[in-house]
């Protein structure tokens, strides 16, 4: 039997990562954050001293990077990076990491590997589109940029750190170009994915929306 996967794309900030948990965990699916694995790339340049255009080191980091997810951790040679990866500087590293094709194809098995039973929920930029094309459910999750700057600058704010709304609209707007027109696997919305709009909902209706979306699917067994 097929193991169900459910794929929720969409832009930088759009909420994917926190409606995708929320999701995995209502289902019992594993969950896979495959930003994750782009930003660990670039903190591992960081730390190391790669630069972000030496393709051909990231994408052999990439291949061999001691990574692993345990207890809503994400290690890194067995030290707790979740909170790294998180930064601002480490996410436009991501965003420039993940439009290297080397890069991008070195982690596709590694992403693919987390297809297991009783099922997956990932988001990310391609996974409808290139990592999971016969998911069993797609998304597209987006909000408008306003929204998304705002979204940013509260959790910001709510860590402790300095931020400047203006600043981080103007990042967002310039990774969403970015990201829409790399070279490989750009960020779009596939013909098979559903939209979800979430800039005047919140997070209860939204992870309620996906779920009723997919219990069609499961009855329909399309």
């Amino acid at each position: 039997m097929t193991v169900a996967v459910i794929t929720i794309d969409g832009p930088s900030a759009s909420g994917k990562g926190t409606v995708a948990s929320l999701v995995a965990a209502r289902l019992g699916f594993h969950y896979l954050d495959s930003g994750s694995l782009y930003r660990l790339v670039a903190l591992h340049a960081e730390r190391t001293g790669l630069a972000l255009d030496d393709e051909d080191a990231l994408a052999r980091a990439a291949r061999h990077l001691p990574v692993e997810f345990a207890d809503e951790r994400v290690l890194l040679a067995g030290e707790d990076a979740s909170a790294a990866i998180r930064s601002e500087a480490i996410g436009i590293g991501a965003s420039r990491v993940g439009a290297c094709p080397a890069v991008r194809a070195a982690l596709l098995e590694r992403q693919r590997d987390f297809r297991r039973a009783p099922g997956l929920v990932t988001d990310g930029r391609d996974m409808g589109s290139v990592v999971f094309p016969d998911a069993t459910l797609k998304v597209f999750l987006t909000a408008s940029a306003d929204e998304r700057a705002n979204r940013r600058y509260k959790q910001l704010i709510g860590k402790g750190e300095s931020a400047n709304l203006l600043q981080i609209k103007q990042d967002i707007i310039a990774r969403d170009e970015r990201d829409a027109h790399r070279a490989v696997a750009p960020l779009r919305q596939e013909p098979d994915a559903l939209l979800l709009d979430t800039t005047s909902i919140g997070i209860d209706r939204t992870v309620e929306c996906i779920l009723g979306w997919f219990s069609e699917r499961q009855v329909s067994g399309s």
